[in-house]
């Protein structure tokens, strides 16, 4: 959670995509470190804002075997690990 120009950001990840490479201007990498979806229940009180993360589990193996079977491996390890694959 992060406050930029008194805008309020949380981003609590990605169901089916736990970890990627972003080779984009600001070059840099993001891993879940498992495969679980996620979401945040964000409230406001008196003395500012807070964030529950939460993950809940999911048939990420069904994923992650169409990724397989359509040619995409380092997809499905993401799906199974939430972490990319090493070389």
């Amino acid at each position: 959670m992060v406050a930029i120009d008194g805008v309020l950001i949380v981003n609590p990840g990605s169901l089916g995509m736990p970890c990627y490479r972003d080779r984009g201007r600001i070059p840099h990498v993001m891993e879940a470190g498992s495969p679980l979806a996620r979401y945040a229940i964000v409230q406001r009180s008196r003395t500012g804002w807070s964030a529950e993360l939460h993950g809940v589990p999911y048939d990420y193996g069904v994923a992650a075997r169409q990724a397989e079977a359509f040619g995409f491996p380092a997809f499905a390890h993401a799906a199974r690990t939430g972490r990319l694959m090493t070389a």
